[in-house]
């Protein structure tokens, strides 16, 4: 696989018509324009999200009379809305399709964001932070979006430098809404009370046009509309004439050749039952079956996302393995959120000389390694899986291993908190690295964990980084300006996390499809 797999077009698996490679660089390519759009309307919701921060400690704080208080609590109620808004879209991205639903989430954040310089009080900055906390849950719809069209081989690595391009918002946010706002005082000769408040129109216009570009040029799934998913590649043979057809019984797995339609209730009702039998007689563990001995379409049709139920909903969000990937994600991103929040205060506080605008740059860093270390979880996930027979529960271990990393990471932080700056700066650039790839790592093992649910395990996943965000962001909100016990707090809680959920089997015993 050489490096022009990045702008050519990708080899396309003729079963489910997913790319076996990531056009990155390809735009005019159905695969390469989905990425595209998929990552920047990532990107400019995760910016757009965080746009408060890096004028919020100083000069919207000061404008306002804000409290400390106040300026915590709103970070907690971008969080919430955020986690709420994850456990909803889920569920919408199966049933509707994420495309549509990542579309509906970016216009109803840019009503919020323009609206920010309406604010006149603490309670204005709350309620619109928690209005555009609605732009973290676009989360959700990327990743089910890059399921759709990459396959099993490269999803990791897809999923991976989605989030982690977009997740660099956070950190370019840092450097776009400050540059704004000095442009706007120093060119245009605004009052700060007034230049803040103009700069949020600029990620409006950014959210408008993506969601535009997503509606117009964008497709649901590789075949087309949403409510054709179910359409995939007769057999093997077929793929030389490109020959589409309708999956039987919507896309339940049967383990037996396809056979003719029936009209009998009895007869779906045996078919369901006897699929249970086999699956569970055949008490499959990971990358012990390949895709060539149960048969490639057969394998295809249980990875096809069903209708979502609430039978189905509960079934995900009380399995082992949904906690196995929730518990660790609100760790590692819950983690990176909250202390994304008071990094620029946490180094004016270490370090006076910094001030607003160099303290966040400082700060933005942690965002931007988003770039690089997201994607390489992802990737290094991607090869681990090719290295050991398909083994998922290999992609597992190496999470388990980012997720102590980054507790030890953040025990060094806070112990030792150095006012020594190339100190500090080098220990969060070690913790980025872990929590980034930590990320990227437990969305390469999510398209494996219940196919049929992407959107039901992906949203409440995705929640739950919130949730993580939340709860660290209420500990640093009751220990005022301590920052430094609250990061080594984390540490111990990722440390016992992961630690904790290492023995939990990937793939429930009898399932068929993720493998």
């Amino acid at each position: 696989m050489g490096i022009s797999v990045l702008w050519t077009a990708p080899e396309i698996n003729p079963i489910n018509k997913k790319a076996r490679a990531v056009p990155m660089l390809n735009p005019i390519n159905l695969y390469g324009r989905t990425f595209f759009f998929s990552t920047f309307g990532f990107m400019i919701a995760f910016m757009s999200w965080y746009a408060w921060t890096p004028l919020l400690s100083k000069t919207i704080k000061k404008d306002l009379h804000l409290s400390q208080t106040e300026v915590a609590n709103s970070n907690v109620l971008a969080l919430t809305a955020t986690l709420l808004v994850r456990v909803i879209v889920g569920p919408l991205c199966d049933r509707f399709g994420p495309r549509l639903v990542y579309i509906g989430l970016l216009l109803a954040g840019a009503v919020p964001t323009v609206m920010a310089g309406l604010v006149t009080s603490a309670r204005g900055v709350m309620a619109i932070r928690f209005f555009v906390g609605i732009l973290g849950g676009t989360f959700v719809p990327c990743q089910v979006w890059s399921m759709q069209f990459y396959d099993k081989n490269v999803v990791g690595t897809a999923n991976a430098l989605m989030a982690g391009i977009g997740n660099a918002g956070g950190g370019i946010t840092y450097f776009v809404m400050p540059a704004i706002f000095d442009s706007l005082v120093k060119y245009q000769g605004l009052t700060e009370h007034v230049a803040w408040r103009v700069s949020f129109i600029v990620p409006f216009c950014l959210i408008t046009t993506t969601a535009l570009g997503m509606l117009f040029l964008c497709e649901d799934t590789p075949t087309g509309k949403w409510a054709d998913r179910n359409k995939v590649v007769s057999t093997p043979n077929a793929s030389s004439t490109g020959v589409v057809v309708d999956l039987p019984n919507n896309g339940k797995l049967t383990m037996d050749a396809p056979a003719a339609p029936s009209n009998s209730s009895t007869s779906d009702t045996t078919n369901e039952k006897k699929i249970d039998k086999e699956a569970a007689a055949l008490d499959i563990c990971e990358g012990s079956i390949e895709a060539p001995q149960l048969g490639q379409l057969e394998i295809a049709r249980a990875e096809v996302v069903k209708p979502p139920t609430f039978k189905d909903g509960l079934r995900v969000f009380c399995s082992l393995q949904c906690m196995m990937l929730a518990l660790p994600y609100a760790c590692s991103f819950g983690g990176e959120l909250a202390i994304n929040a008071i990094l620029g205060a946490y180094y004016m506080s270490r370090f006076p000389t910094l001030t607003q605008t160099t303290s966040g740059q400082w700060a933005a860093m942690f965002g931007l390694l988003n770039v690089f270390f997201r994607p390489f979880g992802g990737m290094i996930s991607d090869i681990i899986y090719r290295y050991t027979n398909h083994s998922v529960s290999a992609k597992k271990f190496w999470l388990v291993f980012l997720g102590v990393s980054q507790g030890a990471m953040c025990l060094a932080i806070g112990l030792l908190n150095t006012r020594s700056q190339a100190t500090m700066f080098g220990l969060v650039a070690g913790l980025a690295f872990f929590m980034d790839a930590s990320n990227g790592a437990n969305f390469a093992v999510v398209p494996h964990v219940f196919p049929q649910q992407n959107g039901i395990l992906s949203g409440f996943v995705g929640a739950t980084g919130n949730l993580g965000g939340v709860i660290f962001a209420l500990i640093f909100r009751f220990n005022g300006t301590n920052y430094s016990r609250v990061i080594w707090i984390i540490g111990v809680i990722c440390v016992a996390v992961n630690i904790g959920i290492s023995w939990i089997r990937v793939i429930p015993k009898g399932q068929i499809g993720g493998r």
